[in-house]
């Protein structure tokens, strides 16, 4: 891509978020959204593959749709009580559609089906900005009008959410849909404090977006796409292995990992509001995603030998072009370590 155009659609992705994030006008909101998507969309369909152009059609279908959403239900809202006001949506279909709209924006379910086929259709570069940079705008949104959203829609989209992002990850072998699974899981542990208290909301979303950037340099530096991948990642760089491998125990919320600081807070604050049942399905519902963390975690210690296999694998290759990427991804593997003996002494 030219270097211009690449920095127009940088500058316009961030430009679109910001003006989301500081906005208490819904028309300039969606102004924000809109300018997000189309900036991302030819980012998607950069490698001029039938597989991108689909990928990119469907997540601009989806999103304006969603715009859309958020577009008329501020309109509903705006003709009954005469403000544009983010933060003054008082009307309650106006607040259901904007829940339903910002579900399906974020990705939960049951609105999820577009964002596995997404990320399996770009670059994992593209799949990191769309797991992590993408999410900031809406959950902008959700920040400012939770007091007004439906917390029962909140609370089913969280629990089908963290269940189904679970059990589909499981039989998967791409690692682009593992981690488009691994988002709508996070994303349902996120929803599901939301109404409660944003300050734990918050908390989650940081470490979210620091464990998901981790996890896709590791890949990128590692070029891995699939499973089968990983399994020669240690005869390469071993350094990196095991930076992967704590970023997806970290991730599976396996303590005493930075992962399992945000979800032993939620499930405590859900049990002092008196939500036992909530919290034991959520409880449950973690093992799901613990066990295809763990399976990918144990596949990138595996070492095969080149005379047992009879797929092409990059058993030797230079590692010294990724010095330098792998030393700026150090930091933010470092802050995967354990935490939690710290913060409780």
């Amino acid at each position: 891509m030219n270097p211009m155009i690449y920095l127009i659609i940088i500058s316009s992705l961030t430009t679109g978020t910001i003006i989301t994030m500081t906005s208490h006008h819904w028309l300039l909101a969606w102004v924000g959204l809109e300018v997000n998507t189309l900036a991302i969309v030819p980012t998607i369909s950069t490698k001029h593959h039938p597989r991108s152009t689909e990928a990119a059609m469907k997540y601009f279908l989806t999103q304006a749709a969603a715009s859309t959403m958020i577009l008329f239900s501020s309109t509903m809202n705006a003709w009954a009580t005469g403000t544009w006001d983010i933060t003054q949506m008082t009307t309650p279909m106006s607040n259901t559609i904007l829940t339903i709209a910002l579900a399906m924006k974020l990705g939960l379910v049951p609105l999820h089906f577009w964002l596995p086929e997404v990320l399996q259709g770009s670059t994992l570069l593209t799949a990191l900005i769309i797991t992590t940079w993408q999410k900031l705008a809406p959950m902008a949104l959700i920040y400012m009008t939770i007091n007004n959203l439906s917390p029962m829609i909140l609370f089913s989209t969280a629990l089908l959410s963290s269940m189904v992002g679970g059990w589909s990850g499981m039989n998967q072998t791409q690692t682009r849909k593992i981690m488009a699974f691994s988002s709508i899981a996070h994303l349902g542990w996120m929803m599901v404090i939301a109404s409660i208290t944003t300050n734990i909301l918050t908390m989650t979303l940081l470490i979210y977006l620091m464990m998901t950037t981790a996890m896709f340099f590791s890949l990128i530096l590692s070029k891995s796409k699939t499973i089968q991948d990983t399994m020669t990642t240690w005869t390469t760089s071993p350094a990196l292995t095991i930076i992967m491998m704590m970023t997806l125990l970290s991730l599976g919320g396996l303590p005493p990992l930075t992962g399992f600081l945000p979800k032993w807070l939620i499930l405590e604050e859900l049990t002092t509001q008196n939500l036992t049942p909530l919290t034991t399905m959520m409880a449950l519902s973690s093992l799901l995603s613990l066990f295809f963390y763990l399976r990918l975690a144990y596949s990138t210690t595996l070492t095969l030998s080149p005379n047992t296999t009879q797929t092409k694998h990059k058993w030797r290759f230079k590692t010294t072009k990724t010095t330098l990427p792998l030393s700026l991804i150090t930091p933010i593997s470092l802050l995967l370590i354990p935490i939690l003996p710290t913060i409780i002494t």
